[in-house]
C-alpha cells in the first residue's frame, strides 16, 4: 500500500512537471493557475484508469501499438483533463502532438529521476 501511494505521489508530480514543460515550450499550451491543480489530478488519474485499459485493448487488438500505450494514454489523459477542466488549454494539431510528447518525456525522466531525490534517505538505508 505505502509503494502505490509512493508511485502515484512520484507520477502525480512527474505529471505536473511535464504539463509545466509543455507549457514553458508550447505557445499554444498554457497552464491556469489554481485550476491547475485539478487538471494535473484528472490528468494523473485519467493516465492512471486509462494505462490498462489502453494496454490491454491494444494487446488484443492492435499489438503493434503496445510499445507507444504511454504516449497514447497521455493523449487521451491530455484530451479528457482538456475537457473537463479549465486547468490547461492546448490549440492546434501541432499543439496536440508536442505536448504528448513533451508531457510524457518529462513525466517518464521525473519517474526516474524524482524517487532519488524523494526517497534518498530511505534507499540509502537499504542499500546499508
Amino acid at each position: 500500500m505505502i509503494r502505490l501511494l509512493a508511485r502515484l505521489i512520484i507520477s502525480t508530480i512527474a505529471n505536473a512537471i511535464g504539463l509545466i514543460a509543455a507549457a514553458i515550450i508550447l505557445d499554444s499550451f498554457s497552464i491556469n493557475g489554481l485550476s491547475f491543480v485539478v487538471a494535473v489530478i484528472i490528468f494523473s488519474i485519467s493516465t492512471l484508469i486509462l494505462s490498462p485499459f489502453v494496454q490491454k485493448t491494444a494487446e488484443q487488438n492492435a499489438s503493434y501499438l503496445v510499445g507507444g500505450i504511454a504516449l497514447i494514454t497521455t493523449l487521451i489523459g491530455l484530451m479528457i483533463t482538456n475537457i473537463f477542466t479549465d486547468g490547461i488549454s492546448i490549440t492546434g494539431l501541432n499543439t496536440w502532438v508536442f505536448a504528448t510528447l513533451i508531457v510524457w518525456i518529462f513525466s517518464v525522466i521525473g519517474s526516474v529521476v524524482l524517487p532519488v531525490f524523494i526517497f534518498k534517505k530511505t534507499l540509502n538505508k537499504v542499500r546499508s
